[in-house]
């Protein structure tokens, strides 16, 4: 039997071709358990499969997500839900925003992390405060770490438990812009409406994204591409499947 998420956990509302998938456990500031994780993982392939070209991911306030739940679920389990959530988002081919209206710590901030684009009200707080649990973080955590936010942040996270709030990664370039899930909406939107052909997408959009996630730019100037990168570039052309998909219509809703 697979433990599914309550259908009101996990919504995902669309917007013409961007997705808004929104965890919705405000009673708990939207801790991720096994089946919220699945769920947010069904939802990710299903927002591709419906043609989507954006997606923005955020919590009902008062948080982003405040981090993991683990009951009811073994420990493994758990880690290898949220493996597949974070390296879905770096894989999707299309463009991820995460909209920050809250508290993102631990696997939040995981979640938060592993999307291209960020928007956070300025004072949210981010953070994996790993140091003040005990706990060892991965190292696709530690490399995203460095990756978005700077070997100094991440050494002040991860070894001092220090949290940051929204404007301060927005003056530091990791948090992108400062606003709500209405700016993020519409950025998303501008996004989605960059590159409205296959074509254009395999040879710009989805070739930088991949180079950017893969830090494949120097080897790649030597002819040497990582396979998994090289296999994403050729896979492209999935996020627009013809030059004139269905729209979805405006704020049509779907509960997982």
């Amino acid at each position: 039997m697979v433990d599914r998420a309550p259908p009101s956990r996990v919504t995902v509302e669309r917007h013409d071709f961007v997705a808004l998938l929104t965890i919705n456990r405000p009673e708990r500031h939207n801790a991720v358990d096994l089946p919220i994780l699945r769920a947010i993982r069904e939802a990710q392939s299903d927002v591709l499969d419906k043609g989507g070209r954006a997606m923005v991911i955020t919590g009902t306030p008062p948080a982003f997500c405040s981090g993991a739940d683990l009951s009811g679920a073994h420990e493994e389990e758990f880690a290898s839900a949220l493996d597949e959530v974070v390296h879905g988002m770096t894989t999707m081919p299309i463009v991820t925003v995460a909209c920050i209206n809250g508290p993102a710590l631990g696997a939040g901030a995981q979640i938060a992390l592993s999307c291209d684009i960020r928007v956070a009200s300025a004072d949210s707080v981010i953070g994996v405060p790993a140091a003040k649990l005990g706990l060892v973080v991965s190292h696709w955590t530690i490399e995203r770490l460095v990756r978005e936010l700077s070997w100094p942040v991440a050494r002040a996270m991860l070894l001092t438990a220090r949290l940051y709030t929204g404007a301060e990664l927005n003056q530091l370039g990791s948090v992108h812009r400062i606003g709500d899930v209405n700016d993020a909406l519409l950025w998303a939107q501008e996004i989605a409406a960059l590159a409205p052909y296959p074509l254009l997408v395999t040879n710009s959009l989805w070739r930088h994204r991949v180079l950017i996630h893969s830090s494949t730019i120097l080897s790649l100037r030597h002819g040497n591409v990582p396979g998994g990168a090289m296999m994403r570039l050729k896979v492209a052309g999935r996020s627009w499947p013809s030059a004139h998909p269905i729209s979805w219509g405006h704020d049509q809703s779907m509960k997982l």
